[in-house]
């Protein structure tokens, strides 16, 4: 549960406590995996987080800022690795953060470990936009 002294609305609460702070960024779950990532007709690109990890908070601003730069263009979601175990597993992530891209299918066609700078990423969605 969130407390919380502000008059703040509830999603931007609720938002903050996920680690997203752009309207663009969607939560991704185990119960929304499937529609949101596989059956996307456009390249989505999944930032494998955690709450506790320091570098994942680190790079939430950067993930706001592509989620706003390519919207409509790309789908940018974040999964909670603690949450969502069984799709960590599944793609074997063993290190976090680490971002995932998916175009058309459950296997991802590029990646990233570690904190990345912003035109790594804008680097790798361009050329999957451009392919």
């Amino acid at each position: 549960m969130i407390f919380t002294w502000d008059s703040k609305p509830k999603e931007t609460i609720i938002r903050k406590a996920t680690g997203m702070a752009s309207a663009n960024v969607i939560e991704l779950t185990a119960a929304n995996w499937e529609k949101e990532v596989v059956q996307s007709d456009k390249p989505v690109l999944v930032d494998f987080w955690a709450v506790w990890c320091g570098p994942c908070r680190m790079l939430a601003p950067t993930i706001d800022k592509i989620a706003d730069q390519f919207a409509g263009k790309v789908k940018v979601g974040k999964l909670n690795t603690d949450e969502a175990p069984d799709i960590a597993v599944k793609y074997s992530i063993s290190a976090i953060p680490q971002i995932l891209l998916f175009k058309g299918g459950d296997q991802p066609i590029d990646k990233q470990i570690g904190n990345q700078p912003m035109d790594s990423i804008v680097k790798m969605l361009n050329r999957a936009l451009e392919s």
